[in-house]
């Protein structure tokens, strides 16, 4: 089954020419958003979306970020961190790489997993993490896939418990 998903950062990931000049921050929270190669939905399938999750928890155990909130919709990613290396370009080109390869390993496949580039906007001091991580969990709300949070299976947040949904933040 394909779901169409909208999101309002479709077809317009961030090209790679545009990070040139730009600078990321050590120990600033980034909200990022991937989309697939040519939108495909691909985190439909549970060995794919539980690869994405590997990899989050992978660069929080290297201490290149903390995760505090993410969701794999199926064909993009919502990743909520706190970047603990003072490169966010290269944190992502590294998580996207091993996810592929792990991705074209399962399909048996080769070829691009990720669209190239990113959305991302980094939070201001006076932004609230916990509204913001709130925000990236209720993607499969928005988008109409569930009607209850605790109905999806590909989410995680540090404030809430997968079993009590919203009621904890």
């Amino acid at each position: 089954m394909h779901v169409a998903i909208a999101c309002p950062h479709a077809g317009r990931m961030s090209s790679p020419r545009l990070t040139r000049g730009r600078h990321s921050r050590q120990n600033a929270v980034y909200a990022v958003t991937m989309a697939t190669h040519h939108r495909q939905p691909l985190f439909q399938t549970p060995a794919l979306a539980n690869v994405v999750h590997d990899q989050l928890h992978h660069c929080d155990r290297e201490g290149i970020s903390q995760t505090h909130a993410w969701v794999a919709m199926p064909d993009h990613l919502h990743w909520l961190f706190t970047l603990r290396e003072d490169d966010l370009s290269a944190c992502l080109r590294r998580f996207k790489s091993r996810c592929a390869r792990a991705i074209n390993t399962i399909r048996r496949v080769s070829g691009p997993v990720w669209q190239s580039g990113f959305y991302d906007h980094r939070l201001r001091d006076d932004e609230d993490l916990r509204v913001q991580a709130r925000y990236v969990v209720a993607n499969p709300l928005r988008a109409g896939l569930v009607a209850d949070i605790r109905e999806y299976t590909y989410w995680g947040c540090q404030w809430i418990s997968r079993h009590a949904g919203f009621d904890d933040l």
